[in-house]
């Protein structure tokens, strides 16, 4: 099964009153496994950054001055994530901002059933602690020493190895790892054939003998249909 690993970095935390997407970062997974293939791309949000998410992302305006427009990508975008489960940590902020610069476009909405919400996800497996990204890599020993600042990319490459341990997926690949290294693998062995047969250890008279003996065991025993066999 194809899913997709999704983050975004934005102007502000409200897409309604303007803010906008600068960045989005995509990771494919397969059967729960990243494939290497990945999409990222900065975007122009056509407005000013406010310091406070500058400090949180450290996207300018100038850096951002020439990156193209929402409307110029939306296209590879849309390509790229298919029709596959969008994993997002949080997803109702992420998605909230995409709807938004595809409705800015005429563009349809991506629904919310495709969502995989890791927030949620982490909130019923680990109640009552904090279950942020930088929590989760801690919890799962997830080396995240280059995330000095938020970046959709990397972000969504620590997610999605927060995601398979979240479900499970890492130590169902080491059991099936196990399995496979230690399975048992059966040779045929052609077996040889005498050119001259040994001579049998039974004499006539032990071969008579027995044959008396079977005899007495009634007309019809199991066995009698071998009893005149060599």
């Amino acid at each position: 099964m194809r899913e997709i690993v999704l983050d975004t970095e934005t102007t502000g935390l409200d897409a309604l009153r303007g803010d906008r997407l600068v960045e989005i970062g995509c990771v494919e997974m397969f059967n729960h496994m990243p494939t290497g293939q990945t999409y990222h791309v900065y975007i122009n949000p056509e407005r000013d950054m406010p310091q406070e998410a500058f400090a949180v992302h450290g996207l300018s305006t100038e850096f951002l001055a020439d990156k193209p427009l929402f409307a110029a990508v939306a296209d590879e975008f849309l390509e790229f994530i298919g029709d596959a489960p969008l994993i997002i940590h949080n997803a109702s902020f992420d998605i909230g901002f995409i709807n938004m610069e595809l409705d800015r476009l005429k563009r349809a909405a991506i629904p919310r059933e495709r969502l995989v919400d890791t927030l949620l996800l982490a909130r019923r497996k680990h109640p009552g602690v904090s279950n942020r990204l930088d929590d989760l890599c801690s919890r799962y020993a997830i080396d995240n020493s280059r995330r000095t600042k938020h970046g959709a990319l990397l972000d969504a490459e620590l997610l999605a190895e927060v995601y398979i341990d979240l479900i499970g997926a890492r130590q169902s690949s080491l059991i099936l790892a196990e399995t496979e290294r230690t399975q048992i693998h059966v040779v045929e062995v052609t077996r040889r054939v005498r050119e001259v047969p040994l001579a049998s250890r039974i004499t006539v008279e032990e071969r008579e003998a027995h044959r008396a003996f079977v005899a007495t065991l009634g007309d019809n025993p199991l066995w009698a249909e071998f009893k005149d066999a060599d």
